[in-house]
């Protein structure tokens, strides 16, 4: 149970924690776009979430956040000579709704930065008979390249569903080999190359989260063991994904580490030769343990272990003081930290989770003036049915609150806001 338990427990650290926000961004660009485009009022239509996170193959900490939007046929003529006027129209009408955040065009796509370090890069695109897109490229005076952005989603949707979602959990892994070992190599890289890894591997596709050590031993010695080329072609859209730097050397490391991992003759050591592989996600103690906590803090996690994140929830929040009420969310695309002295009223503001369902709070401070005063806090506490609670601006720091849906004992959806304070 010991390695079946480890590899879950590390799966589950992996989860994006803030997908309320991720969820809610996308929504607020798409609707400004289509207003302007379309004279909408849509938050959904005729945007798709591509890259890693419209392939689900991201994890926690995801910063680069992927979106096409479709433009209507009509559009064409007046772009047709002029890629880079339309990147520069996309721009002019996000920034009617993010004011005060980083909105710039870069080349083939317009780049959103919010304060939580999440960057959303914007391709308008138009959808061409073949299901190809053509999107702008404004260097160089100029032209319309092409991409197949739904096939690659098909293939990568397709792939994971015939090898019973191993491919994406894959994926999730090597994101967590990456960022613990420092590795050269783009997401899409990662993703193509589990994608050709599993292609004609059905090795794993009855097995469990128990095979998961042998899995790993098996990627990274197939990674240790490809060849030299400068590019691979993507899966479904057979585009070039380039190979910036040869990860031959750390993919051999890490081929080391997991036999030294199964070979292990305690739990201890097995679990500290994984951590060597897969950083701080994979845990150190068994989640059947009675975990200690620092100064307090609690952790969802160890509670209910079992978490399937198959909803969104997202938390709003009133920043208020006298007469004046901010949304926390646009504060969060600004320049300027709130000041101390606020009033925060945290809510959950949009949600698709059907019937009722449980909700817990998480309220954490960071910084000095929280450690000096001994209230860096961490509890996890019930919500008192309201689907809210009110905090104030005390310490400086970047803080952050979180909450938590359960339905059946486990996590089903989960959301969390930075809340940076000066």
């Amino acid at each position: 149970m010991t390695v079946s338990t480890d590899f879950k427990t590390l799966l589950n650290n992996l989860q994006i924690k803030n997908r309320g926000q991720i969820g809610k961004r996308y929504r607020s660009i798409t609707r400004a776009l289509n207003l302007n485009f379309r004279d909408i009022d849509s938050k959904t239509s005729y945007s798709k979430q591509v890259g890693s996170y419209g392939r689900k193959s991201g994890i926690h900490g995801i910063s680069d956040l992927d979106m096409l939007y479709e433009l209507h046929s009509d559009e064409w003529k007046r772009f047709e000579h002029n890629p880079s006027y339309l990147l520069q129209v996309v721009r002019g009408a996000i920034r009617e709704v993010y004011k005060k955040t980083e909105v710039r065009g870069d080349g083939q796509v317009v780049v959103v930065t919010f304060k939580d370090k999440a960057k959303f890069e914007i391709c308008p695109v138009f959808r061409q008979a073949d299901g190809r897109y053509k999107y702008p490229d404004s260097n160089k005076g100029g032209s319309w390249p092409t991409c197949n952005a739904d096939a690659e989603l098909l293939a990568f949707r397709e792939l994971n569903t015939l090898r019973k979602g191993h491919l994406r959990r894959l994926s999730k892994m090597v994101r967590a080999w990456k960022e613990r070992n420092d590795v050269s190599m783009s997401g899409f890289l990662i993703d193509t190359l589990c994608y050709k890894f599993f292609k004609n591997n059905s090795n794993f596709d009855e097995k469990s989260y128990a095979s998961y050590d042998q899995l790993s031993l098996d990627f990274f010695s197939f990674l240790e063991n490809e060849g030299t080329p400068d590019y691979y072609r993507a899966f479904g859209s057979m585009s070039k994904v380039p190979v910036k730097k040869s990860f031959h050397r750390v993919a051999k490391a890490a081929r080391e580490m997991c036999e030294i991992a199964m070979q292990a003759s305690s739990e201890a050591e097995m679990r500290k030769e994984w951590k060597k592989v897969y950083g701080k996600p994979f845990p150190s103690h068994s989640v059947n343990e009675n975990l200690p906590t620092a100064k307090g803090e609690q952790f969802i996690e160890h509670t209910y272990p079992d978490s399937d994140l198959k909803y969104e929830i997202s938390i709003e929040c009133d920043v208020k003081k006298d007469t004046i009420t901010h949304k926390l969310s646009r504060l969060l695309g600004s320049d300027s930290p709130l000041n101390k002295g606020f009033n925060l009223n945290f809510y959950v503001d949009e949600h698709n989770i059907p019937d009722t369902f449980e909700l817990k709070w998480k309220v954490k401070n960071e910084g000095e003036q929280a450690i000096t005063q001994g209230c860096l806090r961490g509890e996890i506490t019930d919500d008192d049915g309201s689907l809210s609670r009110t905090e104030s601006t005390s310490f400086e720091g970047d803080h952050y609150v979180e909450c938590y849906a359960i339905q059946n004992k486990k996590v089903v959806a989960r959301d969390r806001i930075l809340v940076p304070i000066a």
